[in-house]
């Protein structure tokens, strides 16, 4: 039965102004009690479209008898979620009185259930994890049926804010590939002060031409004025100029000029459903906390039975790819160090030796990164993105990281293999180091990688193995 609260509180509290006599609004001109009483006959779906119809319907469809009955229907004894998937808070909120609750009170706790239940559902068909890459195999499985996407709020140094929708998007094999146009409604790029990345989850429900509710959560906020200074230029073409300015993060100017064409980030699948869904408070009616998903440290491993020997059964999957195909994909196991060959603080880790023919791996397509912005597109030569995926002996993520990088010529020593130009791709953050090497082979028109080379800094070695290499 409908609650006779939002009728009373309606006619004797501070009301929105009541529609004039005109034909069309005949509806609002109908008693309260009766208006009740027709959305009492509405879905979840229905009665959250209609508080996008007025003041009056918006406080109307608040009315928390009108949530009870939709929560009590969906989640009572016979719903379909199960109570156990609620977490304490969730069954605490739900005991409350109606004649105990403020307004919405109810229509927030059944959204808020049905995104518990959903991300319960979910996480346990994230899928068998890849002997390959350590990863659930079902990453972007899950990502697309729990709705998620990514916004990016830009702010100026005057302090405006604009968010934008993602414009694009692209799955790869461990990580995904994000874009914004930039348009008019970006400020230049030297008056960007900060970049705010958020994973946004919305609920499944019909209302066409609405946003259905959701949640913002904090993936990243980033300081410009500090990332400008060590930005870096990695490629360019007739229209555009790309700046790296954090590892994942590209910025892609109009050339000769600082207004934005397009801003790029790259997400390694590493926990990202943890992160685009949980860096805020995302089940709280407070979301105002601002700090990122933070995966709960666990007790370090021991490395090795004889520290003495060094790193052993280590595994690498590495991929080469653009904003359009992959460029090539391995997998490397039983990598390893000698403590005796620990060196300039990092643990080298070999996964293709210049000296071995069989390992050496050819590309199947040319290195560029094409992009669209508008109506405007075009590609970058010498340009692609790496996603890297380095295991630790328990096959258990240890260093994932997925970034732009740029190619150039390299000085290498005379090859009797190889007759053609050779190429470097370098990558360096303060977790490690890549070393790429690449040869042009005329007669197939293609490109060999013919090292590679992952150093591990020793500092991160000892934090996870809790170890003093």
């Amino acid at each position: 039965m409908a609650s006779k609260g939002a009728a009373s509180r309606l006619r004797t509290g501070r009301t929105p102004k009541r529609a004039d006599k005109s034909p069309h609004n005949f509806v609002e001109r109908l008693p309260c009690e009766i208006l009740i009483k027709i959305l009492s006959s509405l879905d979840a779906s229905a009665l959250f479209s209609m508080s996008h119809v007025s003041k009056l319907f918006y406080q109307l469809a608040n009315d928390n008898a009108l949530w009870n009955k939709i929560y009590t229907a969906e989640f009572g004894k016979n719903g379909k979620c199960r109570r156990k998937c609620m977490d304490k808070l969730l069954l605490k909120m739900a005991s409350v009185e109606l004649r105990d609750c403020a307004a919405g009170h109810w229509k927030w706790l059944f959204f808020t259930t049905v995104g518990v239940c959903e991300l319960n559902k979910w996480k346990r068909n994230l899928g068998l994890i890849s002997q390959y890459t350590g990863l659930p195999s079902r990453t972007e499985w899950a990502l697309r049926n729990l709705h998620v996407t990514w916004e990016l709020t830009v702010s100026d140094k005057s302090g405006q804010e604009n968010t934008l929708e993602l414009s694009r998007s692209q799955f790869c094999e461990t990580s995904a590939y994000l874009c914004w146009g930039g348009g008019d409604c970006l400020p230049n790029y030297q008056h960007i002060s900060t970049l705010q990345l958020h994973g946004v989850r919305r609920i499944n429900l019909i209302c066409p031409g609405l946003k259905s509710p959701g949640w913002r959560s904090l993936m990243a906020k980033l300081d410009m004025q500090t990332l400008t200074e060590s930005a870096e230029v990695i490629g360019q073409d007739q229209l555009v100029e790309l700046k790296l300015l954090h590892p994942g993060v590209v910025i892609g100017t109009w050339r000769d000029q600082s207004s934005i064409a397009f801003i790029m980030f790259t997400l390694h699948f590493h926990k990202l459903l943890e992160r685009s869904i949980q860096g805020s408070s995302v089940w709280r009616r407070k979301p105002q906390r601002t700090s990122p998903y933070l995966e709960l440290m666990a007790k370090p491993p021991s490395d090795d039975a004889d520290p003495e020997y060094g790193l052993h059964g280590y595994q690498l999957h590495i991929v080469l790819h653009n904003t359009v195909c992959s460029l090539m994909s391995g997998s490397f196991s039983e990598l390893f160090c000698l403590r005796s060959q620990i060196s300039d603080a990092h643990i080298e880790l070999t996964a293709i030796s210049r000296t071995n023919l069989s390992q050496h791996t050819p590309l199947t397509g040319s290195i560029t990164l094409p992009w669209r912005c508008e109506v405007l597109k075009s590609a970058v030569e010498n340009c692609c993105i790496m996603s890297v995926t380095v295991l630790d002996e328990f096959r258990k993520p240890f260093w994932c990281v997925s970034s732009p990088v740029f190619m150039e010529p390299g000085n290498a020593a005379v090859s009797y293999d190889y007759d053609g130009e050779h190429f470097l791709i370098h990558y360096r953050d303060s977790d490690g180091r890549v070393k790429i090497e690449l040869a042009w082979v005329k007669e197939q028109r293609q490109y060999v990688v013919i090292g590679l080379v992952v150093y591990v800094s020793v500092s991160k070695v000892n934090e996870h193995f809790g170890r003093d290499y």
